[in-house]
């Protein structure tokens, strides 16, 4: 795995290389961080977005509650049939707000597949990724010609720690 990270006002640009079924595959993940100040620049990374990961943070029901405006914004601006994936991040806390019931119900009404994970602990990321690009792979409408599958990680919290090119995240 090969996971390559650059910033750009607000938004991180990740480069993640993964091994399915004896193929490597390139990913370009854009990282818009779903914050209301960034709404306007998201618009335009829909477009070619093969993939979208609706992130929410189960320790805050505001960002549980974006997930109904990002979905929204989604079916305004991204190609049709785009892959989804919705994510309740930071399951390892304890201060939980949002469950998993809620979580599942959610992604049901939206046609999405479910997961909840810990990017501190790496519990169910790599399962979130492999499954997205699994469906692109499978999805005809959303299917790259060439090149690499573009996904637009969709996160409704605040960035703690610098990003994804913090030292910590190196």
């Amino acid at each position: 795995m090969v996971i390559k990270c650059f910033k750009f006002s607000g938004i991180d640009f990740k480069i993640k290389i993964i091994n399915l079924e004896e193929k490597l595959i390139k990913l370009q993940i854009w990282d818009t961080a779903g914050q209301e100040r960034f709404r306007t620049i998201t618009k335009t990374y829909y477009k070619g977005a093969h993939g979208i990961i609706l992130t929410y943070d189960v320790t805050d029901e505001n960002s549980f509650k974006n997930i109904r405006n990002w979905v929204k914004q989604i079916e305004q601006n991204a190609q049709n049939n785009v892959c989804k994936v919705l994510v309740g991040n930071k399951c390892d806390r304890e201060d939980r707000k949002v469950s998993v019931e809620e979580g599942q119900k959610l992604a049901k009404e939206f046609n999405m597949q479910f997961y909840e994970t810990s990017a501190k602990t790496n519990y169910n990321v790599n399962e979130t990724f492999t499954y997205l690009t699994r469906e692109i792979l499978n999805n005809t409408d959303s299917k790259p010609t060439n090149g690499p599958i573009k996904l637009d990680a969709k996160k409704d919290t605040v960035k703690e720690n610098g990003g994804c090119c913090s030292k910590k995240n190196k």
